[in-house]
């Protein structure tokens, strides 16, 4: 053998890595898909279309996190695994152009561009694992059910009108069986480092389209009094989820996730990050939505439809985070759950007043559980 001869890269992970550019260039479509999620909440705040948004994003959000688990396993500084992920970016764009498309006739586009995402994850989890036996029985048994998950999606997407909603429903159905089933299953292997920085991208990803869409606002309106303390107001209250999310619990996720091992670990991983995840970012794309009413008359009273958006954002976002902490730790933030719902309630109570005075409720509220919530971890860790 030539001594000039560089070792072939392994195909498998070797250990726990950085968050590789050709995941963060997957990242940047998704950017997009959250966008469009969030317009197809325009027109009202209804059971049609917060479940049309709520439909979609789930094929959105499970297109990604099935991606995060295959990258997770696989050394991403291989060329090859480098080279499919951007084929699968590419693939990625059209079904971020056609989410305001799924519910006509061209839902067929989307339904086909996110079959094809799916398939590649699939494939690069696939090969990852053939050279494991144990990975290979979890992966392969995940696969097959996501398979009839993927059937679901295409047979919707063709089919359009009512038996759409049926058939993704279904494929909602098999994709959180494929991963309770295959979550159980030992050999996957994680790595919680980077398991946990992927999705709490994920989550700054999320967090980035409210401030998108303030920024839009002010962009693209005559700059005023009203509307820059709006702006203000909602950076303000989006810098708050941040903390409450990223100062403490993410770090804490990832521990708890550290600290199991096999199948315990795959299905800590399940139901914190892959499951319990979604509801969290759904209320963040509900908040967006009432950040994006309350920038439309910035000097009137808020609707009943933004202020019940921006109540009910906090809450699953709150909740979902207290619902993963405890999963992951045994521990309930009791503080947390009780000051989150005093706070949406006073701004879903309050009907007279003005956008401004909603929000300010909202900031003050959310910024004095911050306070509170670091003075608790700082009186404990002394």
């Amino acid at each position: 053998m030539n001594s000039s001869t560089k070792p072939a890269k392994p195909i498998l992970a070797p250990e726990d890595q950085a968050v590789s550019f050709a995941e963060l260039f997957f990242d940047l479509v998704f950017v997009f898909s959250v966008t469009q999620v969030v317009h197809l909440l325009h027109g009202a705040f209804d059971w049609v279309h917060v479940g049309r948004a709520i439909l979609v994003f789930w094929l959105v959000w499970w297109a990604w996190t099935q991606f995060t688990w295959a990258l997770n396993a696989a050394n991403t500084e291989h060329h090859l695994i480098q080279f499919a992920t951007v084929v699968a970016t590419a693939l990625a764009f059209f079904i971020a152009v056609s989410v305001p498309q799924t519910f006509t006739s061209f839902s067929w586009w989307f339904a086909i561009s996110y079959v094809a995402v799916r398939s590649i994850g699939l494939l690069i989890y696939l090969w990852v694992s053939w050279g494991n036996r144990i990975m290979r029985k979890a992966v392969l048994t995940f696969s097959i059910i996501s398979i009839s998950g993927l059937v679901a999606v295409l047979a919707g997407g063709i089919m359009g009108g009512e038996p759409q909603y049926w058939f993704w429903g279904l494929a909602i159905l098999l994709d959180v069986l494929a991963a309770s089933i295959g979550a159980n299953n030992e050999g996957w292997g994680l790595y919680p480092k980077h398991f946990a920085e992927r999705h709490g991208l994920f989550v700054i990803i999320v967090l980035g389209e409210t401030l998108i869409v303030a920024a839009s606002a002010v962009a693209e309106e005559s700059w005023n009094s009203h509307l820059l303390i709006i702006s203000m107001l909602a950076v303000g209250i989006t810098a708050c989820l941040w903390w409450l999310y990223f100062a403490r619990i993410k770090g804490q996720l990832e521990h708890s996730m550290n600290q199991q091992e096999g199948a315990a670990q795959a299905t800590m991983g399940r139901d914190v990050f892959s499951l319990l995840h979604f509801p969290m970012l759904c209320g963040l794309v509900i908040y967006a939505y009432a950040i994006e009413e309350a920038m439309v008359h910035p000097d009137h009273a808020m609707t009943v439809q933004a202020r019940l958006a921006m109540a009910i954002g906090i809450i699953l976002y709150s909740f979902s985070i207290v619902l993963a902490f405890w999963r992951a730790t045994g521990k309930i933030l009791f503080l947390r759950a009780g000051w989150t719902l005093v706070v949406a309630g006073i701004c879903l109570a309050y009907s007279g007043i003005t956008v401004f005075g909603t929000l300010g409720i909202a900031l003050t509220g959310l910024f004095m559980l911050c306070v509170l919530e670091e003075k608790k971890e700082t009186d404990t860790e002394h």
